[in-house]
């Protein structure tokens, strides 16, 4: 075995087994996860845990049984019950990530057949999901669970489910309403006797073997397994600049991403000593080969065992041993490790630097101890360890009486995220009189290692415990613990303020505990701070969904209408769902990988080579010379260029295409070619500056209704104001994927392909090898995600590899790394939106004018479609409102960045958000609620939109009015203003948002869609269509309306995949029409298909293109019909932030939509709670960074977060509006793929609600101009107190900042 192999790899390449994903290659996404299971010869039990098989070298699992999902069951078999629920409780879309969360599910229940919701959220900390919003898995989890649907946490004593909705009783009999999803009693029971056993043959061998050291080598390197200490004593005396593993994830994501290599690895293998657990009279010691996740439960045991005086330091090291990564990695990760590592963001060794933690260090010349303090943080020559060395074992000592330890730490997200900032603190008094004896504060994520505040400790000892020393101490720390404005990571004034706000928490912490042990000489604190103590999170998730019951006029055997699983659904579970990369290799394949650009702007001067073609398995390295003439393709009015000629004008605009026998030896060609670059003038990263630069792409657009500058003479109030909002990374689970297969006859090419657009794919090949399209196939089976992110960047990573099969003759693949995915594809677009608002003192707004400028990057793509030709967020910007006068202005900027594209939402996540901020600054300026001011603007049922196409908008003040009732809005809006009166430090928001989301692609060529259906003699029936399955279910739909319209059971249906072999010139699937159109399009052809079958003959095929939706806008009248329909909705959330951290937790959300008459309940209500979590990340915690040189900081789940199952709402209620108008789409259905989206600012406005009550609180008066997304930075940042005043500030210009804000 190569010991440079990975098991994902070697399990996907040389078994194939392709059901363990690759995600993101860096152990931060879950998709790859397997059971790992050992066997331990001395207490003869068997260890089962999770593992990221990224990370793992096949070389460390000698002895070991790895379980991969197909592993548990199959559909040839029998499913395992994990599989079975998850498919049925709806907890799949696009599938991708599914078999890693099995898994993980899996090993939870072969520990705990019977977990609890806490060893639940736990397992599934390690696994995200873009498309399911997390809601049906954890529904699915907790029918494992011995108290299946609750949340366990009951408020006044009584049980949610008993209590349903805000108290009220829910779902009564006879209710037309239903609110099950799924039936539990019809699922296979769970029997632990049935499981796999441990392979005998294992034991056997673990017993008997005798233990020697193993050696695994190749041509690069040597990898070492010794099995006793003597042995790895001497391996590390002979190679002492070899790193020591044992989970590899430390050195696993420094090799693969920063370069890193090792010629020689030494893997320790079940060495007793390393693995020790000592209770002693002064302190635990626990062995350094000890995984993470092994020192969570040994500690958890120790707390409940001793008393509380001496567990200090280990109730906050389980504190952090909580949040620390996902399950996988803690099980994967060793004490050892962690410690030895030193990363600047540790959350373990800050806690173990001021519990005065020793180190056993061993060697060949003996033993010696050394302290874990500032000197060995920093790696100093005289307190680390020797080459020869390594770390035994580590000394914990127990707390003493009036001696305090806490643990802080502030992260993007709550969970599985690296700190922002860390910090462990350590107070001991000596006895009861609150004079400080020792005081030792650590700080992880601030400097290049963790950093003691060793002087600002000396000089407050012998000082009281009073706010006096907490004054002088925090200004001492800042000092001490100084940061530069150029620091890496940024948010520098954040970090700043958090270094204090953790020590004033842990002032508060200490404080409150000397209360309660001497109360007479220890002032109580004050009510208001009392919050600030606690936890924010509440775990436990509950949710309640309503949707209309099915007519008694409706045939029993009529599928319409049923939350049916998804067609896939099982699939997925067993990891039998075949994606682009899971297909078998072709004979003689190669391997197609990216040279990208590592300038922003700049001129290509030369490209070498020679180095990169030497290299063994190197066939091609294409460059645009070679390409010459089919260098670029035109679309619409745009030519795209594929590979750079002389310049390039973002980081990663593609240079040259290295090809080569493997992926390995691409990827190392791939670092050899070598580009001298001239950098040009200007660099325009910022829509400021490309206004500054007057850099657009043309043309401009305008919509205008009434006469905006006389309503601006007769209003009472005028305001102008302005919002920034981040872009957003697509960060689809099955990065860009495809297989390019020549047939060798007629110059025919097959491109197997993760797209949305095959048809696109199929033009763009067609030109790039100058072939008619009827020479080129493309084929999607189904799509890993992509939230339209997989068009035309797909494609023109397509045209090349295509280009490289036609020119070899050979099948190329290629498929991104998540790194190299989000460096080239861009994702959705930044936005500046500046507004004046004329309006009257009741709220009403008679005048606005806006300007919409958004970032699209260094060329067009599909901002042609967001931002120039149909400008999508224009047309969308009024969301919910009629205003009388308007004008708005849309500009497409032109930076240096990377292609900005089509993402969910199409422009109006952005351009809603807009308006919504305008709403709330106007309500503010009227001293009115926003709701109110959101009412009074709203349309009234039949209306007139700027574009002049009329809407009967009924249901949306329907919607409004259900989510008002079902929120309990009023009275809620009570208790958060109480809860605030109270509390200082913890703030509530609540806010409500309506929705009017148009859907349509604002063209009659666009609405149009195809479908073929055969019928055969056997009376089954083969049904294809121009739609792409990419997690929404269409193919699910379709076969309900096949099975509808020839009233045959769903099972005599089959759908293949799409094809433009059979369905010619079908649209792109994306803006929300995908099931509607094909919809429609299959209904049309079994009619037409199913008519003669009856009369005239046995047998019957038929194809047919359905004229779907006629749409049309003239711009230069302002006025058309874009729009097919209205999806109308309502959403009320509330939150918790707390304003010493910045952090926030979604408590509840309520969301009512109108989706009309719905095909399909449970893919419907999919898809809003998986867009409602997407647009939440959007507007909360997703993070783009970027260099000034342009360079994306934010490559991987690492750097880049999104939402996680701890960001779930702790309650989530969906309710569907009955269905009350009747329309010409398919079944009177709505189409719900991105709507959804834009009520995740429900969220924002919510965590701005509570902002702005601190604000008030704190006496700071005027408009509050937050951006999006709200991370915890800004919240912290406007939640304006003591600590943020007293924080050095940098003057700008007087340093270069990390990062600049796009």
């Amino acid at each position: 075995v190569d010991p440079e192999t990975m098991l994902l790899p070697y399990l996907r390449k040389k078994l194939r087994l392709t059901g363990t994903k690759y995600g993101c290659g860096g152990g931060g996404c879950g998709a790859c996860t397997v059971m790992i299971s050992r066997y331990n010869p001395i207490t003869k039990r068997i260890r089962h845990h999770p593992a990221n098989a990224c990370l793992i070298p096949i070389c460390s699992l000698y002895g070991a049984a790895v379980t991969t999902v197909e592993g548990i069951g199959s559909t040839h078999t029998r499913i395992h019950p994990v599989q079975e629920r998850i498919a049925k409780c709806h907890g799949t879309q696009c599938g991708f990530c599914t078999p890693g969360m099995v898994m993980s599910i899996y090993t939870l229940l072969r520990n705990h057949p019977e977990p609890t919701l806490d060893q639940l959220t736990d397992a599934l900390g390690g696994n995200l999901c873009r498309c399911t919003g997390y809601r049906p898995i954890i529904d699915a989890c907790k029918t494992f669970c011995k108290t299946s649907g609750c949340c366990q946490s009951k408020e006044n004593g009584i049980c949610c489910l008993d209590q349903g909705i805000n108290g009220l009783p829910e779902f009564e009999e006879g209710s037309e309403t239903s609110p099950k999803l799924f039936t539990e009693e019809e699922f296979l029971p769970l029997d632990p006797t049935q499981e796999l056993i441990f392979p005998p043959e294992l034991m056997i061998m673990a017993e008997k073997q005798p233990q020697r050291t193993r050696v695994f080598g190749s041509e690069r390197m040597a990898w070492f397994s010794p099995v006793t200490l003597k042995e790895l004593l001497e391996l590390k005396f002979k190679y002492p600049q070899a790193p020591v593993v044992m989970g590899n994830t430390s050195v696993g994501p420094e090799v693969k991403f920063k370069g890193v290599f090792h010629p020689v690895i030494i893997s320790p293998d079940r060495i007793e000593e390393l693995s020790v657990i000592i209770h002693a009279s002064n302190g635990l010691t626990l062995g350094a080969g000890l995984s993470l996740a092994q020192v969570r439960d040994i500690l958890a045991d120790v707390v409940q065992k001793l008393p509380e005086e001496k567990t200090q330091m280990y109730q906050a090291l389980l504190k952090h041993l909580r949040t620390l990564a996902g399950s996988q990695i803690r099980n994967m990760a060793s004490l050892g490790g962690h410690i030895i590592s030193r990363h600047p963001d540790s959350d373990l060794n800050p806690l173990l630097a001021v519990g005065n933690c020793t180190l056993n260090l061993l060697s060949k010349e003996g033993k010696r101890q050394i302290p874990l303090n500032e000197q060995f943080l920093s790696k100093c020559p005289n307190a680390d360890l020797k080459p020869q060395e390594i770390l035994i074992s580590v000394n914990i000592p127990y707390s003493r009486k009036w001696e305090f330890v806490s643990a802080f730490r502030q992260a993007q997200r709550q969970e599985n995220a690296l700190a922002i900032v860390n910090s462990g603190m350590r107070v001991f008094f000596g006895e009861e009189d609150g004079i400080i004896r020792e005081l030792s504060i650590s700080y992880g994520g601030i400097g290049p290692t963790t950093i003691c505040a060793k002087n600002s400790c000396q000089k407050v000892i012998g000082r009281h415990w009073n706010e006096e020393m907490l004054d002088t101490a925090c200004r001492l720390v800042l000092d001490e613990v100084s940061l530069p404005g150029s620091a890496p990571g940024g948010k520098v004034e954040f970090k700043r303020t958090l270094i204090i706000s953790f020590l004033f928490k842990f002032y508060l912490e200490v404080s409150q505990i000397l209360k309660k042990m001497n109360s007479v000489h220890y002032p109580s604190l004050a009510d208001k701070y009392a919050s600030a103590l606690e936890d924010l999170h509440s775990r436990h998730q509950c949710s309640t969904l309503k949707y209309q019951k099915i007519g008694p006029k409706q045939h029993p055997e009529d599928p319409v209408g049923h939350p049916i699983m998804h067609l896939s659904g099982v699939k997925h579970a067993t990891g039998e769902a075949i994606y682009c990369d899971d297909m078998p290799p072709v004979d003689q394949e190669l391997f197609l990988t990216f040279v990208t650009s590592s300038r922003a702007h700049a001129k290509i001067v030369s490209i070498d080579l020679s180095e990169a073609l030497s290299m063994p398995g190197v066939v091609d390295i294409m460059t645009a010379e070679h390409l010459s003439d089919v260098n670029s393709f035109c679309f619409f009015t745009e030519t795209e260029t594929f590979l750079a000629t002389d310049k390039v004008f973002c980081v990663g605009h593609l240079v040259c295409a290295v090809l080569a026998d493997s992926e390995v030896q691409a990827k190392r060609a791939a670092k050899r070619v070598k580009i001298v670059y001239q950098d040009l003038e200007p660099l325009i990263l910022t829509i400021e500056e490309a206004i500054q630069h007057n850099s657009f792409f043309k043309p401009e657009r305008k919509l205008e209704y009434g006469n905006v500058d006389e309503a601006f003479k007769v209003v009472d109030h005028i305001l102008e104001g302005e919002i920034h909002m981040g872009g957003q990374e697509h960060f689809y689970m099955e990065t860009q994927s495809m297989l390019v297969v020549p047939k060798g006859e007629d110059q025919e090419m097959d491109v197997y392909v993760s797209t949305q657009f095959p048809k696109y794919i199929q033009d763009i090949v067609a030109s790039t090898l100058k072939l008619p399209a009827n020479k080129v196939m493309c084929h999607v089976r189904r799509v890993g995600g992509a939230f339209g992110g997989k068009v035309f960047k797909t494609g023109t990573i397509a045209a090349v590899t295509a280009f490289a099969a036609n020119k070899h003759g050979r099948a190329v693949r290629c498929v991104l790394e998540r790194g190299e995915d989000m460096l080239i594809t861009g994702g959705r677009h930044p936005y500046l939106g500046k507004y004046k608002a004329g309006f009257m003192n009741d709220g009403r707004i008679l005048a606005l004018d806006m300007e919409h400028y958004n970032n699209a990057g260094a060329s067009l793509d599909e901002s042609i479609f967001v931002s120039v030709l149909r400008k999508m967020g224009l047309l969308k910007m009024d969301n919910a409102y009629k205003f009388p006068n308007l004008r708005c202005r849309g500009w497409a900027c032109r930076t240096n960045l990377p292609s900005n594209m089509a993402f969910r939402g199409f422009g109006f996540p952005q351009a809603g958000l807009i308006t919504e901020s305008c709403i709330m600054e106007v309500a503010a300026k009227c001293g009115l609620s926003p709701e109110k001011v959101r009412m009074i603007n709203m349309y009234k049922e039949i209306d007139q939109t700027p574009y002049k196409q009329e809407i009967n908008a009924k249901n949306l003040a329907q919607c409004w009015r259900e989510c008002m009732a079902m929120s309990s809005y009023s009275q809620r809006k009570v208790v958060v203003e109480k809860f605030n009166a109270e509390n200082y430090w913890k703030k509530k928001g609540l806010a409500m948002i309506p929705l009017k989301f148009p859907v349509g692609l604002g063209s009659r060529a666009a609405g149009q869609a195809t479908a073929l259906v055969h019928i055969y003699l056997d009376g089954s029936v083969l049904v294809t269509h121009g739609g792409i399955e990419m997690g929404q279910g269409v193919h699910t739909k379709m076969i309900q309306v096949v099975s509808r319209e020839l009233r045959m059971p769903m099972s005599n249906v089959h759908l293949r995949g799409t094809s433009t072999e059979t369905v010619p010139n079908a649209n792109v699937s994306g803006g929300s029409v995908v099931a509607d159109l094909n919809g429609l399009a299959v209904k049309v052809t079994v009619t037409a298909v199913y008519i003669p079958v009856v009369c005239i003959t046995p047998h019957g095929s038929s194809s047919v293109s359905s004229r779907g939706y006629e749409s049309d806008m003239n711009w230069e009248k302002g006025e058309g019909h874009p729009f097919e329909y209205f999806v109308y909705g309502a959403a009320c959330s509330e939150v918790e932030i707390d304003c010493l951290t910045g952090d926030h937790k979604n408590i509840r959300t309520d969301i009512v939509m109108d989706v009309g008459r719905s095909i399909n309940p449970a893919l419907d209500i999919g898809q809003i709670e998986g867009a409602f979590i997407q647009g939440m990340g959007l507007y909360t915690i997703e993070e783009l960074n970027y260099s000034p040189q342009g360079v994306l900081h934010t490559r991987g789940p690492d750097q880049y977060k999104i939402p996680a199952v701890c960001d779930m709402p702790t309650q989530l209620h969906i309710s569907l509006l009955p269905p009350s108008q009747n329309s010409n789409t398919l079944y009177s259905s709505k189409g719900l793929g991105e709507s959804g989206v834009f009520l995740g600012c429900s969220v924002f406005f919510a965590i701005h609600d509570a902002v702005s009550a601190a604000r008030q609180e704190r006496g700071l008066r005027g408009p509050l101009g937050l951006n999006s997304p709200l991370t915890p930075e800004k919240i912290r940042m406007a939640c304006e107190d003591k600590f943020t005043k007293m924080i050095p500030r940098d003057e700008p210009g007087s340093y270069v900042p990390w990062n600049v804000p796009i």
